[in-house]
């Protein structure tokens, strides 16, 4: 699907689509990092992509929370 997304956006914007990865250990680092990068945005968001990955290790659970921003 993420691909079906940037694909039309490339066709309809050409080169001037951006594309901007954050990842953090929690959700409350993502949501500041998220906000500090929109803050500082001079173009538009096109479409934004959440994902949340959960791995074990031994006893411990690792989160991963990462957002994929496409903008112009």
């Amino acid at each position: 699907m993420t691909n079906l997304v940037i694909s039309f956006c490339y066709s309809k914007f050409g080169d001037d689509m951006k594309v901007k990865v954050i990842d953090e250990a929690h959700e409350k680092d993502l949501e500041a990092s998220v906000n500090q990068f929109l803050s500082e945005l001079k173009g538009e968001v096109l479409d934004m992509k959440f994902q949340v990955a959960v791995a074990v290790s031994g006893e411990d659970q690792i989160y991963c929370f990462s957002v994929l921003i496409l903008y112009q």
